[in-house]
């Protein structure tokens, strides 16, 4: 029986190791840096550190996106001295739509003499991001969950044979009028062990998800 819901976001892929792509246009030269981020806080350091590595660069122009693909419950952006809306912006459109997540990247530009135009800046930020995303090395993150089943003492050897089919690991057990067992478990998986759950016990257990 499910008695609680919650949203989470199943895995995905994520920035492996920090990588770093340049390209002159026009005349420019830029360089992208990215980067594994899963706050805002870790992003904001990050662009401090490629800020200090070229500090004679003309602008820093970053996005990122802390969360799952295509959230933007921890995003951020900043054009860092370019015309309104002709970097960070487009940067982040570009982070938004890849199927990536918890990643930042600082846009460095060296000014070559010549002016790209509101245009060609939005293609030259948008597109180094692209760059540094298509040889980008990426591992999956594994997101889990915590959950609580509540079962009688008759069916606790049920439960575990369930628990061992998935490889879901037990936290902590209690035995009072009835077993309560907490596990963490892959978030992926949630759904596949609350119907082996059902066909094990005969649906008498209590599933519940622990709101975070």
């Amino acid at each position: 029986m499910l008695v609680a819901t919650n949203s989470m976001n199943t895995n995905y892929p994520i920035p492996k190791a920090n990588h770093r792509v340049e390209e002159s246009i026009k005349r420019s030269r830029f360089i992208a840096t990215a980067a594994h981020v899963s706050t805002p806080e870790q992003a904001k350091r990050f662009i401090t550190i490629i800020k200090t590595e070229f500090p004679g660069a003309d602008h820093h122009c970053w996005a990122y996106n802390a969360g799952a693909p295509g959230s933007t419950a921890k995003v951020g952006m900043s054009d860092a001295g370019e015309p309104h809306g002709t970097a960070g912006r487009p940067m982040l459109n570009v982070l938004l739509h890849a199927d990536l997540g918890e990643i930042a990247v600082v846009a460095t530009r060296y000014f070559g003499g010549v002016k790209l135009g509101t245009g060609g800046l939005v293609r030259a930020y948008s597109g180094m991001v692209q760059k540094v995303l298509e040889s980008l090395p990426v591992v999956i993150k594994t997101a889990f969950v915590q959950c609580r089943i509540t079962c009688e003492y008759a069916d606790h050897n049920a439960v575990k044979r369930a628990l061992q089919s998935l490889d879901a690991q037990s936290i902590r057990e209690r035995f009072e009028a009835d077993v309560m067992i907490r596990i963490k478990l892959d978030a992926a998986k949630v759904e596949i062990f609350r119907n082996r759950l059902i066909s094990f016990t005969g649906d008498r257990a209590i599933f519940e998800l622990i709101l975070q």
